[in-house]
This record gives structure tokens, sequence and C-alpha cells, in this order.
């Protein structure tokens, strides 16, 4: 039997710079969205496109990701809670049962990209002028490179992770498994941070690390695979005459982001949602079909026409 690597996951919340903390989620965020306005700016230069209208794109993608992935994680994974809770979808912190600082603890990857495409058609008719499907096939690069990013802060914050495994990838997600209030109840250790470190390193609570089974990082695993991701639709836009078939960029991107998403949700423990009800498939991946159909759709049209601008 293969066994996992018997890696013990405990990272620092982030960089610790004295008067401030720099979150590591929060960091590749500012990483994706950067990289993200970096590669627009050298298509919108290609396309001799005003990089005037680079901002307010960066400002509407910035907002529709946020916004969309919140409301996702909401509509899609936890109504029956924040049915309840209403003002706890836009602040960062929960009221019941006692006051408790959160952050913003849930986002779905399939919100934002419904946000996205809703705010690029507002963008594509009052700023930029062009069809939708224009700005369509060329946002999903930067997108798609964002979602490794972010994938990698999933990572750093020990959530969305896979189910239990004995096979060489499978990590110990110390965070995971004991909250902080947890931790410092079970060591008697009064700091948390010094608490998960006691535990992953002192022999002494040995007994309490067995408790934290290996499971599959499938954080990572979409990370890796979004690199493909995004390789192949970088590619096809510089070096080949993709960017001129009217959906077909936007359509590869659906069809190959989703398909990983849905493949990787087999080992991916449980979001919650409604796949209780309906069966079969989990939440995320009921939830990545349409996705996958709708880029189907269009990576045929843009095969039955002739090349034409976007």
């Amino acid at each position: 039997m293969t066994h996992a690597l018997n890696i013990v996951w405990n990272p620092s919340e982030g960089i610790d710079l004295g008067f401030f903390m720099i979150r590591y989620y929060s960091l590749m965020f500012v990483i994706a969205f950067g990289l993200g306005w970096f590669l627009m700016k050298k298509i919108f230069e290609r396309e001799n496109e005003s990089i005037d209208k680079l901002d307010s794109l960066f400002v509407w993608t910035v907002l529709a990701t946020l916004i969309g992935a919140r409301l996702g994680h909401v509509l899609f994974y936890d109504w029956e809670y924040f049915r309840n809770h209403l003002l706890e979808i836009f602040l960062p912190f929960k009221l019941e049962p006692e006051f408790q600082f959160t952050g913003f603890q849930g986002l779905a990857s399939h919100g934002a990209a419904i946000a996205i495409i809703i705010a690029m058609y507002y963008y594509s008719k009052m700023i930029l002028k062009r069809p939708l499907l224009w700005i369509l096939d060329r946002v999903v690069i930067p997108v798609a490179s964002g979602a490794i990013f972010v994938r990698i802060g999933n990572f750093m914050n020990s959530e969305i992770i896979g189910n239990e495994t004995n096979s060489a990838f499978g990590i110990r997600f110390l965070h995971d498994q004991f909250s902080k209030n947890e931790v410092v109840s079970k060591t008697g250790i009064a700091d948390p941070k010094q608490a998960y470190t006691a535990i992953a390193t002192d022999p002494k609570f040995a007994d309490l690390l067995a408790q934290v089974p290996a499971k599959h990082p499938t954080q990572l695993y979409e990370a890796f695979c979004y690199i493909f991701v995004f390789a192949i639709l970088f590619f096809l836009y510089w070096k080949t005459n993709a960017r001129l078939k009217s959906g077909y960029l936007f359509g590869l991107f659906l069809v190959l982001l989703f398909v990983v998403r849905f493949i990787v949700e087999f080992v991916k423990e449980s979001q919650g949602g409604f796949e209780s009800t309906l069966g079969y498939f989990s939440t995320g991946q009921w939830l990545s079909i349409p996705f996958i159909i709708i880029g189907l759709f269009f990576i045929i049209r843009a095969q039955r026409n002739p090349l034409s601008a976007s």
C-alpha cells in the first residue's frame, strides 16, 4: 500500500510586518489581479486599444470577482444559513452566537464566473464599444492565471481540501483538523500559533498529531492544472489566429477550467450546497456542467463560422 509523504501543513497566517499582517490569501489575490492587469495591458497594446480603458476594466473585474464569488457561495452553498443572517453576507464577522471576526470565508468560483461575464457585458457596451465576445476572448487569459494564485491562497488557508487518502500526495492539514480554540484547549498553550507548532513538532503531542489524517491537496491539484489552462490560452492568443475566431478562446476557457474543476471534485471534501438533493455529483460538479456545455457551444460555433474579428 502506498502511504502519504506525512507532510504536516502548518503555515503562518501571513507576513508579519509588526504593524501589519499581510495575509497570504490576500497577497495571492493582489498577485492575481496585478498579473491580470499586466497581461491585459499587453493585449490592449497589441490590439491598438486605448490603455485609458484598462483602469476601468480592472475595477469592473475586481468588483465582479469579489461580489460574484461571495454571492455564489451564499446562494449555491450556504443559503440556509445566510437567509437568516443577511448582514453577514457582506460583513467580515459573525454576529451570533457572539461577535467574531471571520474575514470573508466562502468564495465560489462559479459565482465569480457569472459575475465577470455580466460585468464584461456592461463594460463592452458602455466603455469598450466592442462586441462582448471580443473582451471575453481576451479577459479569460488573465482570469485563468488568477485562478492559479487563488487556489494557492486556498492552500495557504488550509481550506477547500480533499478527502482522506493513503496516496503519496496526502498532506496533513493541521489547521483543518483543529480550530484555534480547539488547539489552545487541547494543548494548554494560550498562543494558537505556538500551539499548532507544538502539535507539529513536539513528541509530547504525538497523540494529537496522530488524529490529523492525510488528505488530498485539491487546491494544488487545481492550481497545477490551471497552469496548463493558462498556457494553452496564452499560446493560442499570441501564436495562432485563434483570437480571430469569435468566442473560441472564451469557450475553450470554460471547457478546460470547469472540466478540471469537475474532475478534482471527485476527491474533494463536500462543500455543502444542493448535492444531497440532486445526488450523483457534488454541488461544484453540478454547477460546472452548464459552463462546460456553454463552452462547447462557443467552440463549435467559432469553428463553423469563418474567421472574423470578434
